[in-house]
């Protein structure tokens, strides 16, 4: 299961969910396209470790593990999903989405956090 992070994670209600599967046990995943800090400070924007710092404390207050967090440098997240064997991937990216969806090869269920059924869906979809 994985969480796109701004505009979704960032969410209350998206923490609310994800910290319920942590808690019933599933490996929840953060894979967002923000820069890893490390890389960001080489090519000297500063201002992405404070806003990772955020990140963080969500996934910990989530209970998210520092190593279940993909940073993909602004790369598709398909480019990592792909054959990881994630059930879903929750993003407000309609084009992030698309490329999971077209994605044959991969089973991952793209869902849009915009869409007012998200989790009702995931639910019963998965039966989570």
């Amino acid at each position: 299961m994985s969480f796109d992070f701004d505009d979704t994670l960032d969410r209350y209600d998206v923490q609310v969910f994800a910290h319920s599967l942590v808690a019933k046990g599933y490996d929840v995943w953060i894979v967002t396209s923000r820069y890893n800090t490390e890389g960001a400070l080489i090519n000297g924007w500063p201002w992405i470790e404070a806003q990772n710092e955020k990140l963080f404390k969500v996934a910990d207050d989530v209970g998210i593990k520092r190593e279940n967090i993909v940073f993909t440098d602004h790369a598709d997240k398909i480019d990592y999903l792909a054959g990881k064997g994630f059930l879903f991937h929750l993003d407000d990216s309609a084009d992030e989405l698309m490329r999971i969806f077209e994605n044959k090869d991969e089973p991952c269920f793209p869902m849009n956090v915009d869409w007012m059924h998200w989790q009702e869906d995931l639910i019963e979809k998965f039966e989570l």
